[in-house]
């Protein structure tokens, strides 16, 4: 009867929250998308919609399929909840809050637009560049973009462009575009305290990353304030003599460092190592002092 049922439901609702029924085993219905074939559309501007109305039209051919399941009760809880969240969704009104985000409070940050510019001259890559700042043009003055989801009106979203214009100068950018970046800020080249920060305080620093893989060996490795300021050094010599590639100029030159110790790394299990200023001068003096080595190891 109806009143039993709502007993009998009480008392399973009472152990489920308790906790007792965890070691049960029940069988559940979890609808599996079946993946069909990968389909890549390389579309023109305009048309990014196509990609999802052809995987709307693969849906149909492959449909969902429910698969009964026998697992734990926990797990069928997490499987139940993943499937109703899905459910409730709206995936149109998530769509158009991001949309309005993106209008309202969107940040595009142009990296590396020294790239697209060109010398004096009109011919050869330098024309295709110039057409790339122009096509760009209308999208940071304000435009309506067509995107996959919908027309998007850049009027109100700030555009940062950055570069190392080592070869060429802002300047060199077409005026229209220059118009649009009012705000310019110099940065300084990282320096000797700059790296030795760098090398130290993120929580995935260089010296921390070798320090865990060494370990990993079973090789436990120190390094000594004196070895991080002579890396920090040989860093910004190196930057200053040659190209200037800022942070990325660390890598090269902890991998040159340590590149003996990681290739015997197997036969030093159980050792210690420190790494103090003096070994940093053994490994990388030859190198830093002869620039055909440093520009192509370091």
């Amino acid at each position: 009867s109806a009143p039993e049922q709502d007993t009998t439901r009480e008392k399973l609702r009472r152990l489920l929250h308790e906790g007792r029924l965890d070691g049960r085993f029940v069988e559940i219905e979890k609808t599996e998308v079946r993946s069909g074939p990968m389909v890549e559309i390389f579309s023109s501007a305009g048309m990014e919609d196509m990609g999802l109305n052809v995987k709307d039209m693969l849906g149909n051919l492959f449909p969902q399929k429910k698969k009964k399941r026998r697992v734990r009760v926990p797990e069928a809880m997490e499987i139940l909840v993943e499937e109703e969240a899905q459910r409730l969704v709206d995936m149109e009104k998530v769509t158009k809050t991001a949309i309005e985000r993106v209008e309202q409070s969107g940040i595009i940050f142009l990296d590396e637009i020294d790239k697209i510019v060109g010398d004096d001259g009109t011919h050869g890559p330098d024309v295709s560049r110039e057409g790339v700042q122009r096509d760009l043009l209308p999208i940071v003055e304000g435009s309506t973009v067509s995107t996959r989801y919908g027309m998007v009106r850049t009027d109100h979203i700030l555009f940062i462009a950055a570069g190392a214009f080592s070869a060429t100068k802002p300047s060199d950018l077409i005026p229209e575009l220059q118009g649009r970046f009012p705000i310019r800020v110099e940065l300084n080249s990282l320096g000797r305290d700059e790296f030795i920060r760098i090398l130290t305080e993120p929580h995935n620093a260089l010296v921390k990353q070798y320090t865990e893989m060494m370990a990993t060996e079973g090789v436990r490795i120190t390094f000594t304030e004196d070895a991080i300021a002579a890396i920090a050094e040989t860093a910004t010599l190196v930057n200053d003599r040659m190209e200037n590639i800022g942070a990325r100029r660390l890598y090269t030159i902890m991998e040159s460092l340590l590149d003996e110790i990681s290739f015997d790394a197997p036969e030093m299990r159980g050792q210690e190592v420190v790494i103090d200023g003096d070994y940093v001068a053994d490994q990388l003096d030859e190198i830093v002092e002869d620039e055909d080595l440093s520009r192509y190891i370091l």
